[in-house]
């Protein structure tokens, strides 16, 4: 909410310039600007990104690891399909550990993105996976187990002691501040699946009240991020369901969707099932971006999915790009059920660590649709 203040003495100075003293905090953009600032940017294309060579956030982010040339390889692989956009997450152990050295690695990445042409969405919270992250040296992968060493944003810690919620301030201000005016960053999404329970890998480390603490914090992060008021769009995304009925969503649900600039959301369907989520969700009449989708064995396949997004003029930011650490080619169910060798076909990810592709008729599929201006009809 927009806030005036008129200093003692100050009135009639301001009236004399015909000027207004006031200091603003960020409102909600109107539909109207979030179509026009959706314009102005295009359609967007991508994929959710993490080097191969990192296992979660933090060895994506620390010092010891950052990967700047497996970054940098793995980006121009991206460009060559068309992608225009990667959705990274980031965490905040660094911060607290090195707050300048994660501010210039973090630029170190915008840079090496925008060298490829590529937009980036940044996520700052992360409820998914493991509640307890660690600072320093990541365990090593477990064999065969999809994103085995994966890690929430905050911990479980924080996140179960509403006390300590705005211990996070200082991490999402400053990190939002710093890239407020970044033309590099597409959006920011402020918190991926905030009520996900893990089911069952880390059911048991979670609060029972999981969606009500993070409602709570996802509150907070959005109230931060507008009192910096960045130039970029915020959004946290629905992700279980389709959102048919409006009176029938979870208070998450409605939160995300009421106060998102942009409406994201998640679908790993088929094509009809996507096709439910788009149009319920362009009810809101803003513009839609789909921020996880593609899960082959589930229907949730480029071929058509990625023509249908793009004809109706939703982002399509697939999960994965290259099989590497956190090993998101094997499906969820590697936690339950035991494998002993890497699927026939792959859950995510489109490239090997060669950048030989997985499926060489799907890249030529991707590039069909995101390096021509016309795409033929999508399957129906």
């Amino acid at each position: 909410m927009k806030k005036q203040i008129v200093y003692r003495g100050s009135l009639v100075l301001a009236m004399l310039l015909g000027v207004a003293i006031q200091v603003s905090a960020g409102e909600q953009w109107t539909a109207q600007k979030a179509q026009d600032w959706y314009g102005q940017k295009g359609w967007a294309a991508g994929c959710n990104f993490t080097p191969s060579t990192a296992i979660n956030q933090l060895e994506m982010w620390q010092a010891e690891t950052f990967d700047s040339a497996t970054i940098d390889r793995e980006l121009g692989w991206a460009q060559d399909i068309g992608f225009n956009a990667v959705r990274i997450f980031l965490h905040n152990i660094p911060w607290e550990e090195d707050k300048q050295g994660f501010l210039k690695r973090i630029d170190q990445f915008l840079t090496i993105a925008d060298k490829h042409h590529i937009k980036v969405i940044m996520v700052p919270l992360d409820a998914v996976w493991d509640p307890y992250p660690k600072a320093g040296k990541q365990r090593d992968p477990k064999p065969h187990v999809h994103n085995s060493g994966w890690v929430q944003s905050p911990g479980v810690e924080i996140l179960k002691n509403p006390a300590r919620h705005d211990e996070l301030k200082g991490y999402i201000q400053g990190v939002i501040s710093h890239f407020k005016d970044d033309q590099r960053i597409l959006a920011w999404d402020m918190f991926n699946e905030p009520d996900n329970m893990n089911r069952p890998a880390y059911e048991a480390a979670e609060p029972a009240n999981k969606a009500q603490l993070s409602l709570m914090l996802l509150k907070k992060a959005f109230a931060w991020a507008r009192e910096i008021n960045p130039s970029q769009p915020l959004t946290a995304g629905v992700w279980m369901g389709n959102w048919e009925l409006a009176d029938k969503l979870l208070p998450m649900e409605k939160f995300c969707l009421e106060q998102s600039d942009v409406i994201s959301f998640h679908n790993y369907g088929n094509l009809e099932d996507m096709k439910k989520c788009v149009q319920n969700l362009k009810r809101y009449h803003r513009p839609v971006v789909c921020t996880e989708y593609m899960a082959r064995p589930q229907g949730s396949r480029f071929d058509p999915i990625l023509g249908y997004l793009k004809e109706e003029k939703v982002g399509a930011i697939n999960w994965g790009f290259v099989n590497g650490k956190t090993q998101t080619i094997y499906p969820w169910d590697t936690w339950t059920k035991n494998y002993t060798a890497a699927p026939k076909v792959w859950f995510h990810d489109i490239f090997q660590q060669d950048g030989t592709p997985y499926d060489a008729k799907e890249v030529a599929y991707i590039k069909s649709v995101t390096l021509k201006n016309e795409v033929s009809s999508a399957k129906r």
